[in-house]
C-alpha cells in the first residue's frame, strides 16, 4: 500500500496565497481616492464594458483587480445581498461593513476550503454626510479586511502607486485634484519607473472613472465619461467640472431641462 504524499497545511496555505497574489499582480490597478466631494474610484480600462468599478447600492461602490469572472460573480452576490437587506429592512441598513463582513467570509471559506483561491482583491466603499464618516475597506484573496483611510490602490505596481499617493495626497482635496492625483498615480506604476522618465499620460478614453458624490441626495453613485474626464483633468477650470451626462448606472439630473423658449 502507498503512502499518500504529504504536504504540511503551512506549505499548502502558503502556495494558495502565492498563486492568488500572482494572479491579481497581472491584473491593471485599481486607485481610490478620498476627497472632499467624495471618493473618487479610478482604473486604466479601455473596455466600455468589462467594469472593474461598479455602483452596489445607495451610497456603496465596489471596485475590483483580479479575474473577471470571479469578482463579477462576487459584485453580482453584493448587489443581491443589498437588494434583500433594504428590502427586509430599510434602505440604510445597506452599509458597507456589513458587505464587507459577507465578502471576507465568502473569500475565506473559499482559500481554507477550495483547491484554487479566488484572484482577486476588493474594494467597497461607502461616501458618508461628511468626509469623516467615509468608509473604506480592503479586502484580500484569503478574507482579511483592512480599514483604509485616505486612499487605497491594489493590483500590478500598487507598491509604486502606493508610495505616489502617500506622498502627495492631502485630507479635503476636491474632486478635480483627487482625480488628477489618482490618473498620476496609475501613470507612476513599475513600467514608468522603470523607464524613469516620470510618470505615464493616460488618455482619458483609457480610463474607468466613477465617484461617489456626497451631493446627491440618493443615488450618489456615477460614471465619469471621456468628455467629463479630458475637462477635469485639463488645467484650465471649465463649466463641465463634475457635470457630465449620466452613464447607464446613474440617475439622470434632478431637475428636467428648460422647456424651449
Amino acid at each position: 500500500m502507498s503512502v499518500p504524499f504529504y504536504v504540511s497545511p503551512e506549505q499548502v496555505m502558503k502556495d494558495k496565497a502565492d498563486f492568488a497574489r500572482k494572479g491579481i499582480a497581472r491584473g491593471r490597478a485599481v486607485v481610490v481616492v478620498a476627497c472632499a466631494d467624495g471618493i473618487v474610484f479610478a482604473s486604466e480600462n479601455a473596455s466600455r464594458a468589462l467594469h472593474k468599478i461598479s455602483e452596489i447600492y445607495d451610497r456603496v461602490a465596489f471596485a475590483a483587480v483580479g479575474k473577471y469572472n470571479e469578482f463579477e460573480n462576487l459584485r453580482v452576490a453584493g448587489v443581491r445581498y443589498a437588494d434583500l437587506r433594504g428590502y427586509s429592512y430599510d434602505r440604510s441598513d445597506v452599509t458597507a461593513r456589513g458587505l464587507a463582513n459577507a465578502y471576507a467570509q465568502t473569500l475565506g471559506t473559499i482559500f481554507t476550503t477550495e483547491s484554487k483561491p479566488y484572484e482577486v482583491e476588493l474594494v467597497v466603499a461607502e461616501v458618508g454626510e461628511e468626509p469623516a464618516a467615509d468608509q473604506v475597506y480592503r479586502l484580500t484573496y484569503d478574507g482579511s479586511v483592512a480599514d483604509e483611510h485616505g486612499y487605497v490602490a491594489m493590483g500590478g505596481s500598487a507598491e509604486q502607486i502606493t508610495a505616489k499617493l502617500a506622498a502627495d495626497w492631502r485630507p479635503g482635496m476636491d474632486l478635480r485634484a483627487a482625480l488628477r492625483l489618482a490618473v498620476q498615480a496609475l501613470g507612476s506604476d513599475a513600467a514608468a519607473a522603470a523607464a524613469g522618465s516620470g510618470p505615464r499620460t493616460i488618455a482619458p478614453d483609457q480610463l474607468e472613472v466613477a465617484v461617489l458624490d456626497r451631493t446627491r441626495t440618493r443615488r450618489t453613485f456615477r460614471r465619469l465619461g471621456a468628455p467629463a474626464l479630458a475637462a477635469l483633468l485639463d488645467t484650465a477650470p471649465t463649466a463641465a467640472d463634475g457635470h457630465d451626462a449620466p452613464g447607464h448606472d446613474a440617475p439622470g439630473p434632478d431637475t428636467p431641462p428648460e422647456p424651449p423658449a
